[in-house]
């Protein structure tokens, strides 16, 4: 079942993205960046950028997780946020 929400971005995959945040319709976490994949084709920065980068979603790490085994909520939030520095 397909639902709706929003991916926010942070940092680099923000300026990757050209946006903070817009909106997703899927089933799963490797649905919805499936999808921001193919939307931001034309910048192939962004598909790298998100090799490296963790996920919330509503919340909850995704760790290690296999993202095709990751159900999104209607109205949810995933998070992706690139590596960085600091504490």
């Amino acid at each position: 079942m397909t639902t709706t929400g929003t991916v926010r971005y942070g940092a680099a995959a923000k300026a990757a993205a050209g946006t903070a945040e817009e909106p997703y319709a899927a089933a799963t976490l490797a649905e919805a960046l499936a999808a921001a994949r193919e939307r931001h084709a034309a910048n192939p920065e962004f598909a790298r950028v998100l090799l490296r980068c963790s996920f919330l979603v509503d919340g909850d790490p995704v760790g290690s997780r296999d993202h095709a085994a990751v159900r999104l909520a209607e109205g949810g939030t995933v998070e992706v946020l690139p590596p960085f520095a600091g504490g």
